[in-house]
Protein backbone atom coordinates (compact mmCIF):
# COMPACT_ATOMS: atom_id res chain seq x y z
CA UNK A 1 0.00 0.00 0.00
CA UNK A 2 1.21 3.70 -1.11
CA UNK A 3 2.36 5.80 1.59
CA UNK A 4 -0.34 8.44 3.01
CA UNK A 5 1.10 12.07 3.17
CA UNK A 6 -0.31 12.99 6.50
CA UNK A 7 -0.24 16.50 8.37
CA UNK A 8 -0.36 16.17 11.47
CA UNK A 9 -1.81 19.34 13.76
CA UNK A 10 -1.05 19.58 17.38
CA UNK A 11 -0.25 22.15 20.57
CA UNK A 12 3.54 21.68 20.31
CA UNK A 13 6.44 18.64 19.36
CA UNK A 14 5.79 15.95 21.58
CA UNK A 15 8.91 15.48 23.16
CA UNK A 16 10.67 14.71 26.45
CA UNK A 17 8.21 12.48 27.03
CA UNK A 18 6.84 13.87 30.19
CA UNK A 19 3.18 13.64 29.76
CA UNK A 20 0.91 10.77 28.70
CA UNK A 21 -0.36 12.88 26.04
CA UNK A 22 3.41 13.37 24.73
CA UNK A 23 4.11 9.38 25.16
CA UNK A 24 1.28 8.50 22.78
CA UNK A 25 1.95 11.06 20.79
CA UNK A 26 5.29 10.48 19.86
CA UNK A 27 5.27 6.45 20.38
CA UNK A 28 2.27 6.57 17.72
CA UNK A 29 4.19 8.97 15.09
CA UNK A 30 7.22 7.24 15.44
CA UNK A 31 5.91 3.98 14.30
CA UNK A 32 3.96 5.05 11.47
CA UNK A 33 6.46 7.68 10.37
CA UNK A 34 8.08 4.37 8.67
CA UNK A 35 4.66 3.99 6.53
CA UNK A 36 3.76 7.32 5.91
CA UNK A 37 5.24 11.13 4.76
CA UNK A 38 4.38 12.74 7.69
CA UNK A 39 4.21 16.59 8.51
CA UNK A 40 3.90 17.82 12.27
CA UNK A 41 2.40 21.84 11.89
CA UNK A 42 2.44 22.95 15.49
CA UNK A 43 3.71 25.91 18.39
CA UNK A 44 7.24 26.02 18.99
CA UNK A 45 7.77 24.48 22.24
CA UNK A 46 8.58 27.50 24.63
CA UNK A 47 11.43 26.21 26.03
CA UNK A 48 14.45 26.99 23.38
CA UNK A 49 16.45 23.91 24.83
CA UNK A 50 13.29 21.57 24.31
CA UNK A 51 12.60 23.05 21.05
CA UNK A 52 15.67 22.51 19.64
CA UNK A 53 15.70 18.72 21.20
CA UNK A 54 11.84 17.59 20.22
CA UNK A 55 12.72 18.67 16.67
CA UNK A 56 16.25 16.70 16.41
CA UNK A 57 13.96 14.22 17.88
CA UNK A 58 11.55 14.33 15.15
CA UNK A 59 14.05 15.07 11.92
CA UNK A 60 15.42 11.63 13.37
CA UNK A 61 12.13 9.94 13.09
CA UNK A 62 12.05 11.33 9.00
CA UNK A 63 8.93 13.86 10.26
CA UNK A 64 8.96 17.25 8.72
CA UNK A 65 8.04 19.75 10.96
CA UNK A 66 6.69 23.35 10.79
CA UNK A 67 6.76 25.00 13.97
CA UNK A 68 5.52 29.05 14.36
CA UNK A 69 6.82 31.14 17.04
CA UNK A 70 3.74 31.16 19.36
CA UNK A 71 3.69 30.01 22.78
CA UNK A 72 -0.21 29.08 24.05
CA UNK A 73 -0.53 31.40 27.27
CA UNK A 74 0.38 30.31 30.54
CA UNK A 75 -2.49 29.47 33.04
CA UNK A 76 -1.43 31.54 35.84
CA UNK A 77 -1.28 35.30 36.62
CA UNK A 78 -3.32 38.47 36.14
CA UNK A 79 -3.58 37.57 32.00
CA UNK A 80 -4.58 34.60 32.97
CA UNK A 81 -7.79 35.37 34.86
CA UNK A 82 -8.60 38.36 31.78
CA UNK A 83 -8.35 35.52 29.25
CA UNK A 84 -11.04 33.66 31.58
CA UNK A 85 -13.63 36.61 31.87
CA UNK A 86 -12.99 37.21 28.07
CA UNK A 87 -14.16 33.80 27.40
CA UNK A 88 -17.33 34.31 28.90
CA UNK A 89 -17.86 36.11 25.32
CA UNK A 90 -17.14 33.73 22.97
CA UNK A 91 -18.71 30.69 21.66
CA UNK A 92 -15.69 28.48 22.11
CA UNK A 93 -13.92 26.72 25.14
CA UNK A 94 -11.62 28.92 26.61
CA UNK A 95 -8.74 26.03 25.62
CA UNK A 96 -9.84 26.08 21.95
CA UNK A 97 -9.67 29.94 21.58
CA UNK A 98 -6.56 30.12 23.17
CA UNK A 99 -4.76 27.23 21.15
CA UNK A 100 -6.12 28.69 17.93
CA UNK A 101 -3.58 31.09 16.56
CA UNK A 102 -3.95 32.73 13.46
CA UNK A 103 -0.35 31.98 12.83
CA UNK A 104 -0.62 28.34 13.50
CA UNK A 105 -3.97 28.61 10.79
CA UNK A 106 -2.26 30.47 8.32
CA UNK A 107 0.96 27.54 8.30
CA UNK A 108 -1.84 25.16 7.64
CA UNK A 109 -3.05 27.51 4.87
CA UNK A 110 0.18 27.61 3.14
CA UNK A 111 0.60 23.57 3.66
CA UNK A 112 -2.32 22.90 2.04
CA UNK A 113 -1.79 25.62 -0.75
CA UNK A 114 1.71 23.95 -2.12
CA UNK A 115 1.41 20.02 -0.63
CA UNK A 116 -0.77 17.60 -1.59
CA UNK A 117 -2.32 16.09 1.88
CA UNK A 118 -4.06 12.70 1.75
CA UNK A 119 -5.57 13.42 5.46
CA UNK A 120 -4.92 15.83 8.20
CA UNK A 121 -4.97 14.06 11.40
CA UNK A 122 -5.58 16.71 14.69
CA UNK A 123 -3.55 15.49 17.64
CA UNK A 124 -6.15 16.77 20.03
CA UNK A 125 -9.08 18.28 19.58
CA UNK A 126 -9.11 21.65 19.88
CA UNK A 127 -6.95 21.67 16.81
CA UNK A 128 -9.81 20.77 14.98
CA UNK A 129 -10.86 24.49 15.11
CA UNK A 130 -7.49 25.18 13.70
CA UNK A 131 -8.12 23.14 10.86
CA UNK A 132 -11.97 24.78 10.52
CA UNK A 133 -10.22 27.95 10.09
CA UNK A 134 -7.27 27.45 7.96
CA UNK A 135 -9.62 25.34 5.09
CA UNK A 136 -12.74 26.80 5.62
CA UNK A 137 -15.48 25.88 3.51
CA UNK A 138 -12.81 23.44 1.58
CA UNK A 139 -13.33 21.46 5.03
CA UNK A 140 -16.27 19.69 4.05
CA UNK A 141 -14.27 18.10 1.08
CA UNK A 142 -11.28 17.09 2.91
CA UNK A 143 -10.48 13.47 4.71
CA UNK A 144 -9.88 14.52 8.88
CA UNK A 145 -9.38 12.68 11.78
CA UNK A 146 -9.21 14.09 15.29
CA UNK A 147 -7.51 12.10 18.36
CA UNK A 148 -9.77 12.63 21.07
CA UNK A 149 -7.02 11.83 24.25
CA UNK A 150 -10.49 12.52 26.34
CA UNK A 151 -13.64 13.81 25.59
CA UNK A 152 -13.51 16.96 27.29
CA UNK A 153 -16.83 17.68 27.90
CA UNK A 154 -17.13 14.40 30.52
CA UNK A 155 -13.97 16.47 32.00
CA UNK A 156 -15.58 18.96 32.67
CA UNK A 157 -18.81 17.66 33.47
CA UNK A 158 -17.29 15.98 36.50
CA UNK A 159 -15.22 18.57 37.70
CA UNK A 160 -18.21 21.09 37.99
CA UNK A 161 -19.73 17.87 39.97
CA UNK A 162 -16.71 18.07 42.17
CA UNK A 163 -16.10 21.81 43.02
CA UNK A 164 -17.89 23.09 45.92
CA UNK A 165 -17.23 26.99 44.89
CA UNK A 166 -20.41 28.16 43.93
CA UNK A 167 -19.10 30.90 41.39
CA UNK A 168 -16.16 28.54 40.19
CA UNK A 169 -19.18 25.73 39.18
CA UNK A 170 -21.12 28.26 37.28
CA UNK A 171 -17.99 28.86 35.24
CA UNK A 172 -16.95 25.57 34.85
CA UNK A 173 -20.66 24.73 33.84
CA UNK A 174 -20.28 27.31 30.98
CA UNK A 175 -17.00 25.39 29.55
CA UNK A 176 -18.64 22.29 29.95
CA UNK A 177 -21.90 24.07 27.64
CA UNK A 178 -19.12 24.93 25.51
CA UNK A 179 -17.17 21.72 24.93
CA UNK A 180 -20.19 19.83 24.65
CA UNK A 181 -21.08 21.83 21.60
CA UNK A 182 -17.68 22.33 20.21
CA UNK A 183 -17.13 18.30 20.59
CA UNK A 184 -20.83 17.77 19.15
CA UNK A 185 -19.49 19.72 15.71
CA UNK A 186 -16.23 18.14 15.62
CA UNK A 187 -17.23 14.10 15.91
CA UNK A 188 -19.30 14.68 13.41
CA UNK A 189 -17.46 16.70 10.64
CA UNK A 190 -13.98 14.76 10.63
CA UNK A 191 -14.30 11.81 8.50
CA UNK A 192 -13.58 9.79 11.43
CA UNK A 193 -13.07 10.67 15.37
CA UNK A 194 -10.35 8.60 16.91
CA UNK A 195 -11.45 7.43 20.89
CA UNK A 196 -8.56 6.20 23.26
CA UNK A 197 -11.31 3.26 24.74
CA UNK A 198 -14.11 1.87 23.91
CA UNK A 199 -15.79 3.62 26.83
CA UNK A 200 -14.95 6.90 25.05
CA UNK A 201 -16.02 5.65 22.25
CA UNK A 202 -19.21 5.02 23.56
CA UNK A 203 -20.00 8.29 25.00
CA UNK A 204 -19.09 9.37 21.46
CA UNK A 205 -21.92 7.25 19.60
CA UNK A 206 -25.10 7.48 22.69
CA UNK A 207 -24.18 11.23 23.62
CA UNK A 208 -22.86 12.86 20.31
CA UNK A 209 -24.53 11.29 18.22
CA UNK A 210 -21.80 9.54 15.94
CA UNK A 211 -22.39 6.70 14.07
CA UNK A 212 -18.22 5.67 13.73
CA UNK A 213 -15.25 5.95 15.84
CA UNK A 214 -12.05 4.15 15.97
CA UNK A 215 -10.44 3.20 18.55
CA UNK A 216 -7.06 2.99 19.10
CA UNK A 217 -5.88 2.60 23.12
CA UNK A 218 -3.42 4.09 25.01
CA UNK A 219 0.06 1.56 25.38
CA UNK A 220 3.01 1.05 26.98
CA UNK A 221 6.63 0.40 25.80
CA UNK A 222 7.28 -3.11 26.97
CA UNK A 223 10.63 -2.90 26.00
CA UNK A 224 11.23 0.62 28.17
CA UNK A 225 8.52 -0.50 30.87
CA UNK A 226 10.03 -3.55 32.13
CA UNK A 227 10.33 -5.97 35.68
CA UNK A 228 13.27 -4.87 37.65
CA UNK A 229 13.88 -7.78 39.85
CA UNK A 230 17.19 -6.52 41.34
CA UNK A 231 15.72 -3.56 43.45
CA UNK A 232 13.54 -4.40 46.32
CA UNK A 233 10.41 -1.96 47.19
CA UNK A 234 9.38 0.01 50.04
CA UNK A 235 6.14 -1.43 50.64
CA UNK A 236 5.30 1.76 52.65
CA UNK A 237 6.12 4.00 49.72
CA UNK A 238 2.68 5.33 47.65
CA UNK A 239 3.92 6.92 44.68
CA UNK A 240 1.42 9.13 42.41
CA UNK A 241 2.79 9.93 38.88
CA UNK A 242 1.89 12.65 36.82
CA UNK A 243 1.26 15.36 35.20
CA UNK A 244 1.05 18.53 37.84
CA UNK A 245 -0.18 21.30 35.37
CA UNK A 246 -3.32 18.92 34.48
CA UNK A 247 -6.78 20.00 36.40
CA UNK A 248 -7.80 15.81 37.26
CA UNK A 249 -4.37 15.51 38.68
CA UNK A 250 -4.22 18.42 41.03
CA UNK A 251 -7.48 17.41 42.30
CA UNK A 252 -6.21 14.26 42.87
CA UNK A 253 -3.44 15.33 45.02
CA UNK A 254 -5.34 17.48 46.91
CA UNK A 255 -7.51 14.84 47.97
CA UNK A 256 -3.91 12.86 48.38
CA UNK A 257 -2.67 15.44 50.52
CA UNK A 258 -6.20 16.92 52.53
CA UNK A 259 -7.61 13.46 53.13
CA UNK A 260 -5.89 10.04 52.08
CA UNK A 261 -2.65 10.25 52.84
CA UNK A 262 -2.70 11.59 56.37
CA UNK A 263 -5.72 8.50 56.86
CA UNK A 264 -2.96 6.20 55.83
CA UNK A 265 -0.15 7.87 58.37
CA UNK A 266 -2.59 7.35 61.21
CA UNK A 267 -2.23 3.76 60.52
CA UNK A 268 1.21 3.40 59.09
CA UNK A 269 3.10 6.42 60.41
CA UNK A 270 6.17 4.88 58.36
CA UNK A 271 4.28 5.50 55.35
CA UNK A 272 5.48 8.01 52.83
CA UNK A 273 4.17 9.57 49.61
CA UNK A 274 6.61 10.59 46.53
CA UNK A 275 4.93 13.14 43.81
CA UNK A 276 6.54 12.56 40.64
CA UNK A 277 5.35 14.70 37.54
CA UNK A 278 6.38 17.56 35.44
CA UNK A 279 5.40 21.43 36.18
CA UNK A 280 3.93 21.24 39.56
CA UNK A 281 2.40 24.89 40.83
CA UNK A 282 4.29 26.74 43.71
CA UNK A 283 1.43 26.30 46.27
CA UNK A 284 2.10 22.15 45.93
CA UNK A 285 5.58 23.09 46.03
CA UNK A 286 5.22 24.37 49.49
CA UNK A 287 2.41 21.74 50.61
CA UNK A 288 4.68 18.80 49.53
CA UNK A 289 7.48 20.72 51.96
CA UNK A 290 5.19 21.11 54.79
CA UNK A 291 3.91 17.66 55.57
CA UNK A 292 5.99 14.92 56.86
CA UNK A 293 6.63 12.12 54.63
CA UNK A 294 5.66 13.67 51.69
CA UNK A 295 8.74 14.78 48.77
CA UNK A 296 7.82 16.14 45.85
CA UNK A 297 9.94 15.11 42.17
CA UNK A 298 9.29 17.92 39.69
CA UNK A 299 10.31 17.05 35.89
CA UNK A 300 12.46 14.32 36.23
CA UNK A 301 14.33 12.56 33.45
CA UNK A 302 13.10 8.63 34.02
CA UNK A 303 10.10 7.68 36.73
CA UNK A 304 11.00 4.25 36.32
CA UNK A 305 13.36 4.09 39.26
CA UNK A 306 10.20 5.09 41.50
CA UNK A 307 8.10 2.78 39.45
CA UNK A 308 11.09 0.07 40.67
CA UNK A 309 11.12 0.86 44.53
CA UNK A 310 7.79 2.19 45.60
CA UNK A 311 4.84 0.13 46.89
CA UNK A 312 2.42 0.90 45.01
CA UNK A 313 0.89 3.71 42.35
CA UNK A 314 -1.62 5.70 43.89
CA UNK A 315 -4.41 6.45 41.46
CA UNK A 316 -7.16 8.78 43.23
CA UNK A 317 -8.91 10.21 40.30
CA UNK A 318 -12.29 11.30 40.46
CA UNK A 319 -11.98 13.55 37.37
CA UNK A 320 -10.73 12.37 34.21
CA UNK A 321 -11.12 11.02 30.46
CA UNK A 322 -9.42 8.63 28.47
CA UNK A 323 -7.43 5.88 30.04
CA UNK A 324 -4.26 6.53 32.35
CA UNK A 325 -0.93 5.46 30.88
CA UNK A 326 1.08 5.67 33.96
CA UNK A 327 -1.23 2.54 34.87
CA UNK A 328 -0.04 0.95 31.81
CA UNK A 329 3.65 1.48 32.67
CA UNK A 330 3.45 0.82 36.07
CA UNK A 331 1.62 -2.48 35.59
CA UNK A 332 4.41 -3.64 32.69
CA UNK A 333 6.87 -2.69 35.21
CA UNK A 334 5.38 -4.88 37.96
CA UNK A 335 4.16 -2.09 40.11
CA UNK A 336 1.02 -2.71 42.04
CA UNK A 337 -2.21 -0.12 41.12
CA UNK A 338 -4.36 0.64 43.69
CA UNK A 339 -6.83 2.91 41.58
CA UNK A 340 -10.79 4.62 41.74
CA UNK A 341 -13.05 3.47 39.53
CA UNK A 342 -12.60 6.38 37.44
CA UNK A 343 -8.76 6.39 37.36
CA UNK A 344 -8.98 3.09 35.90
CA UNK A 345 -11.84 3.51 33.35
CA UNK A 346 -11.10 2.79 29.63
CA UNK A 347 -8.56 0.00 30.68
CA UNK A 348 -9.29 -3.49 30.17
CA UNK A 349 -8.26 -4.90 33.46
CA UNK A 350 -10.43 -6.67 35.92
CA UNK A 351 -10.63 -5.41 39.33
CA UNK A 352 -9.27 -7.10 42.48
CA UNK A 353 -7.42 -9.47 39.59
CA UNK A 354 -4.64 -7.02 37.99
CA UNK A 355 -5.50 -4.01 40.24
CA UNK A 356 -7.21 -2.91 43.56
CA UNK A 357 -10.23 -0.70 43.27
CA UNK A 358 -11.32 1.53 45.49
CA UNK A 359 -13.44 4.46 45.94
CA UNK A 360 -14.15 6.94 48.36
CA UNK A 361 -12.72 6.63 52.07
CA UNK A 362 -12.02 3.10 51.05
CA UNK A 363 -9.07 4.36 48.66
CA UNK A 364 -7.01 5.00 52.43
CA UNK A 365 -8.38 1.56 53.88
CA UNK A 366 -7.03 -0.20 50.68
CA UNK A 367 -3.53 1.89 50.72
CA UNK A 368 -3.05 0.64 54.25
CA UNK A 369 -4.30 -3.03 53.40
CA UNK A 370 -1.40 -2.79 51.05
CA UNK A 371 1.62 -1.62 52.47
CA UNK A 372 0.53 -4.97 55.36
CA UNK A 373 -0.28 -7.37 52.81
CA UNK A 374 3.14 -6.55 49.97
CA UNK A 375 2.62 -9.79 48.62
CA UNK A 376 -1.14 -10.44 48.11
CA UNK A 377 -0.72 -6.82 46.15
CA UNK A 378 1.79 -7.91 43.94
CA UNK A 379 -0.16 -10.83 43.11
CA UNK A 380 -2.18 -8.51 41.34
CA UNK A 381 0.15 -6.39 39.61
CA UNK A 382 2.03 -9.89 38.33
CA UNK A 383 -1.74 -10.40 36.55
CA UNK A 384 -2.09 -6.79 35.62
CA UNK A 385 1.52 -6.89 33.85
CA UNK A 386 0.71 -10.34 31.97
CA UNK A 387 -2.72 -8.47 31.05
CA UNK A 388 -0.77 -5.58 29.48
CA UNK A 389 1.82 -7.34 27.97
CA UNK A 390 -0.99 -9.00 26.14
CA UNK A 391 -2.95 -5.99 24.66
CA UNK A 392 -1.49 -2.52 25.11
CA UNK A 393 2.18 -2.90 23.37
CA UNK A 394 2.25 0.54 21.24
CA UNK A 395 2.98 -1.97 17.85
CA UNK A 396 -0.07 -3.15 17.25
CA UNK A 397 -1.50 -0.12 18.81
CA UNK A 398 0.06 2.01 15.78
CA UNK A 399 -1.17 -0.41 13.25
CA UNK A 400 -4.47 0.10 14.35
CA UNK A 401 -4.05 4.02 14.15
CA UNK A 402 -2.34 3.31 10.65
CA UNK A 403 -5.56 0.81 9.95
CA UNK A 404 -8.08 4.32 11.03
CA UNK A 405 -5.97 6.70 8.84
CA UNK A 406 -6.10 4.90 6.10
CA UNK A 407 -9.83 3.73 6.07
CA UNK A 408 -10.65 7.73 6.53
CA UNK A 409 -7.88 8.67 3.75
CA UNK A 410 -10.03 6.12 1.36
CA UNK A 411 -13.85 7.10 2.99
CA UNK A 412 -16.14 8.71 0.56
CA UNK A 413 -17.46 12.15 2.04
CA UNK A 414 -21.14 12.24 1.80
CA UNK A 415 -22.71 15.02 -0.01
CA UNK A 416 -24.15 18.00 2.27
CA UNK A 417 -26.69 20.30 2.31
CA UNK A 418 -26.45 23.71 2.00
CA UNK A 419 -26.86 24.55 5.63
CA UNK A 420 -23.89 21.85 5.73
CA UNK A 421 -25.13 18.71 7.22
CA UNK A 422 -25.09 15.84 5.83
CA UNK A 423 -27.74 14.42 3.38
CA UNK A 424 -29.10 11.05 4.62
CA UNK A 425 -28.65 7.31 2.16
CA UNK A 426 -32.37 7.65 0.48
Amino acid sequence: MRPLRVAVLDEELPFPLTSGKRIRTYNLLARLADRHRVTVLCHRNPDPAEAADAEAAFRRLGVETVMVDRAVPKKSGPGFYARLAGNLLSPLPYSVATHTSPALVQAVRDHAAANRVDLWHCEWTPYAQVLRDALGDDLAAARWTVMAHNVEAVIWRRTADAEPNPVKRWYIRKQWEKFDRFERWAYAAATTPVAVSPDDARVMRTEFGVPRAAVVPNGVDTRYFRLQTDVDRDPARVLFLGSLDWRPNLDAVRLLLDDLFPKVRKQVPAATLALVGRHPPAWLRQRAAAIPGVELFADVPDVRPFLATCGMLAVPLRIAGGSRLKILEALASGTPVVSTTVGAEGLSLVPGRDYVRADGPALADAIVEGIRRPHELAETAESGRVAVLAAYDWGPLADRLDAAWRAAAGRSRPARTRSGRRKKNS
